[in-house]
């Protein structure tokens, strides 16, 4: 019988959009995508469903098992059926391909039996994330706070970890998801162009540990330029939220609430069109393990 392997990897949030200046920061939260990849005797063969939304685009996890495959050579000597099922909502900003893009790239390396490095799968991932075209600048940050979770501070130009943070507890994150998306393939990187120096400005803060204050900021700065409505982010800020601000390139908006005040700010935004996710922070790195059989 052919192999297989699962991977779960969680989503994030963004504190700061790398769009802009190739530097970003990304924080793992409690949402997740989990994929299977099973082996199959039909060699370069790849061919994967979405259980969760069957009608969602397939071109990431198929090209994220291909670049695994490929780069061990096992492509010539199989092919592979890969399912993935999550419940991150998709194009709203929440990570969704990343954590779609490590899962699909650990359960593949799981099944080949292949041993990497966390850095390694990550890039692996990031890797197949631009050849699906998915993402403007690898979204290195994103892949880093979905596969290693707390805050996580990144230069996505070089791929590399700057710095680590694990936030305090008695914080709920609330996530205001409308029904629009927002497809990356559609964005305009000279779009950031105005707000770059600022964007620089939040990721020190973010370095020196101020990342509240830079999640605050760089949301208000990418709203304006992608020319977002900012009142989500304004109610939830003035009904006791510590942070708020577009994930991402949005729509949604996250905010980091406490534990007392989370009512206050879901009131605020029963009376703004869209649903509400709360979730916490994640501080687990994504697994992956071989299934019986």
């Amino acid at each position: 019988m052919l192999q297989a392997a699962e991977a779960l990897s969680h989503g994030a949030i963004t504190i700061v959009n790398a769009m802009a200046t190739g530097q970003g920061a990304a924080l793992g939260v409690d949402l997740w995508t989990r994929a299977t990849v099973t082996l199959t005797n039909k060699p370069g063969t790849f061919v994967a469903r979405n259980l969760t939304d069957p009608r969602e685009d397939n071109v990431l996890p198929e090209i994220a098992a291909r670049h695994v495959f490929a780069r061990f050579g096992a492509d010539k000597q199989f092919g592979a059926m890969i399912e993935t099922e999550s419940n991150i909502p998709i194009a709203v900003g929440l990570k969704s391909s990343s954590a779609a893009s490590n899962a699909v790239t650990l359960a593949s390396l799981r099944v080949l039996g292949r041993k990497s490095t966390d850095l390694e799968a990550v890039r692996l991932g990031v890797q197949a994330s631009l050849r699906a075209g998915v993402t403007l600048t690898g979204a290195f940050d994103d892949a880093c706070g979905c596969y290693f979770g707390g805050i996580v501070i990144t230069d996505n130009v070089k791929r590399r970890i700057l710095k680590q943070f694990r936030p305090t507890d008695g914080l709920r994150v609330l996530i205001h998801v409308p029904k629009k998306r927002t497809y990356t393939r559609d964005l305009n990187l000279q779009s950031f162009r105005t707000i770059r120096a600022s964007i620089r400005a939040a990721h020190r803060g973010a370095l020196r540990g101020d990342y509240w204050n830079s999640m605050t900021l760089n949301g208000l700065l990418y709203s304006i330029a992608l020319k977002y409505d900012t009142t989500v982010t304004t109610a939830a800020l003035a009904s006791g939220a510590i942070a708020a601000g577009l994930t991402g390139k949005g729509p949604a908006v996250a905010a980091i609430v406490p534990e007392s005040m989370k009512g206050d700010v879901r009131a605020a935004w029963r009376r703004i069109k869209g649903r509400v996710i709360e979730t916490s922070f994640n501080f687990r790195k994504a697994t992956a393990r071989r299934l019986p059989g």
